[in-house]
């Protein structure tokens, strides 16, 4: 009776069985288990898309000739891994931003004649996208229009006026059609910065194409290649009546910019400077005597000056950060004055797509309130710097900076900020030496108290016996 009972309040109206609670059960967990895996997929996918959009570049071009003509540039960024997404300077569909979000990393601009930008792009557009971090590379020439000179302007570099070029009479190549316009530029003519030009090979680029001049009062701007002392920018076909725009070695063939917040900006006067037929023409001057050379140094000029434009040479960053008493491993919650103290960083640069530790000896460490009390290199060690030095002896709130700015390189910045107070009343000497002499006046005066004392009452009881 009592099983009886059992079974019927087991099934009962209402209730469910055992073995299908445990069907449910099984159920539910395989629906949970396919949600997490279709969620585990999607964010996967996301993930590779994260990783795929590094590298997008927006190309921009005047016709789409520009890409055959250019291949070999192209392609060179193609193999390292760059997503280009190339379209007209004109196409009406063009955007650099969407909800907010930079759709592109880097920007290509071979367009020198283009006036107005398709879809949502102009120059407050573009930079704003430098101003976002995004790196930007412009190449003009003598049919430069009004977009890249106003471009120019807001980099602290300033085009000549359309239809002229860079003229030297003295440094052009010999299959030049008799306008001089078709520049061999020197290698000594490019910046000392092997960072952002590359390795030197000797070899001469040909140039042609309209000059530059940069903002004096702009420091950000880099001379990365200059015309010779002989070199003028002017109309080739007109005599020259006025003072020409740039001259000699203040004419800009091609310049960069690294702004404050680390984006990157180079500009050329030539589109040409990137073609294929640049790339593999062959280069002599037209003086008698010049050396020839079998190919110009315009591809591994290009080549370099596009790894370091799109972040890809001279990108540091700060690791492990570590600072503490010497012979402890933690910092204290404060300091105390002349504390002998280690300080370490960890510096990494990009190489070839992966993090490896800089090499540099000229990093220094600056101990600050308000003003630096402590300025010194820092030593390399395996992959971290560091150093010992004594904390001096002044109290109040310091930092541990490191602040490395060199040509070539990111802005590399570490600041941490901690206390120092004075010496507690446990630490001070019992006795110190400066503090003798008032230790000497005290037992003086207590001694010369004790002979006065006995003195007086002898001589007291002396006059009662007489």
């Amino acid at each position: 009776m009592a099983s009886l009972k059992g079974v019927v309040q087991t099934n009962r109206p209402g209730s469910v069985s055992p073995s299908k609670k445990r069907a449910v059960t099984m159920t539910q967990t395989r629906f949970i288990l396919s949600v997490n895996n279709v969620l585990l997929v999607l964010s996967l996918a996301s993930m590779l898309h994260c990783a795929a959009a590094d590298g997008k570049t927006l190309v921009l071009l005047d016709n789409f000739n520009i890409r055959d003509t250019h291949s070999m540039f192209f392609r060179s960024l193609a193999d390292r891994g760059f997503d280009l997404t190339i379209k007209t300077a004109d196409d009406p569909s063009l955007s650099l931003i969407k909800y907010g979000q930079f759709l592109y990393d880097h920007l290509i601009i071979f367009a020198p004649s283009v006036e107005d930008f398709g879809g949502n792009i102009n120059v407050e557009t573009i930079t704003a996208f430098i101003d976002g971090g995004g790196n930007v590379l412009v190449a003009a020439n003598s049919d430069i229009g009004d977009p890249l000179r106003e471009l120019g302007s807001e980099c602290g570099i300033e085009f000549d006026e359309e239809k002229t070029s860079v003229i030297d009479h003295h440094n052009y190549d010999a299959s030049d059609p008799g306008e001089h316009t078709l520049i061999v530029a020197s290698p000594e003519n490019l910046l000392k910065a092997p960072t952002i030009v590359g390795k030197p090979t000797g070899k001469p680029v040909l140039f042609k194409g309209v000059g530059m001049v940069a903002d004096p009062e702009n420091p950000l701007v880099l001379d990365i290649l200059t015309g010779s002392s002989t070199a003028y920018s002017f109309f080739p076909d007109r005599p020259i009546s006025q003072y020409p725009h740039a001259v000699g070695k203040n004419t800009l063939l091609i310049a960069g910019l690294q702004a404050r917040n680390n984006a990157r900006v180079v500009f050329s006067g030539s589109l040409d400077f990137f073609s294929d037929a640049f790339f593999n023409s062959a280069v002599q001057k037209a003086t008698p005597g010049s050396q020839r050379y079998e190919q110009t140094g315009n591809m591994e000029l290009a080549e370099a000056l596009s790894r370091w434009v799109f972040k890809e040479a001279g990108v540091l960053r700060v690791g492990a950060v570590t600072h503490h008493p010497v012979g402890e491993i933690s910092p204290p919650a404060a300091y105390t004055i002349t504390d002998l103290v280690e300080y370490s960083i960890v510096i990494e640069m990009l190489a070839e797509g992966r993090w490896v530790p800089f090499d540099g000896e000229d990093i220094q460490l600056e101990f600050v309130r308000i003003d630096p009390f402590v300025r010194t290199y820092l030593k390399k060690n395996g992959g971290k710097y560091t150093i010992k030095f004594t904390l001096p002896d002044v109290y109040g709130v310091f930092q541990f900076k490191v602040d490395y700015n060199r040509l070539g390189f990111t802005h590399l910045y570490s600041s941490t900020q901690v206390s120092v107070r004075p010496l507690q009343h446990t630490q001070y000497e019992r006795f110190i030496p400066s503090a003798f002499p008032y230790y000497a006046s005290v037992f003086s005066m207590m001694i010369g108290l004790f002979v006065f004392s006995i003195v007086f009452l002898h001589m007291k009881e002396k006059e009662k016996s007489d």
